[in-house]
């Protein structure tokens, strides 16, 4: 399974570890992503989805039926 958060997209960068000597080596930089189960009221179900930390404190605020919609309405699911 990809470490691609499901709502937003969020996957790896790529970037350069540098030493103190200053050699430069190639690294990826991982979202910060958690398996986490939601309750759908409308459905009657529950969703497992991975997202991020940043989709997390998202759905926690506006709540998970609301970020959904939105995410259907602009193409992101």
């Amino acid at each position: 399974m990809a470490r691609v958060c499901e709502l937003t997209g969020k996957k790896a960068m790529k970037g350069n570890h540098v030493a103190h000597s200053n050699i430069k080596t190639k690294r990826r930089f991982y979202p910060n992503l958690h398996t986490k189960r939601f309750y759908l009221p409308e459905e009657d179900r529950w969703v497992t989805l991975k997202v991020s930390t940043s989709a997390l404190r998202t759905i926690n605020k506006k709540g998970i039926t609301e970020v959904l919609k939105n995410f259907e309405k602009y193409g992101k699911i």
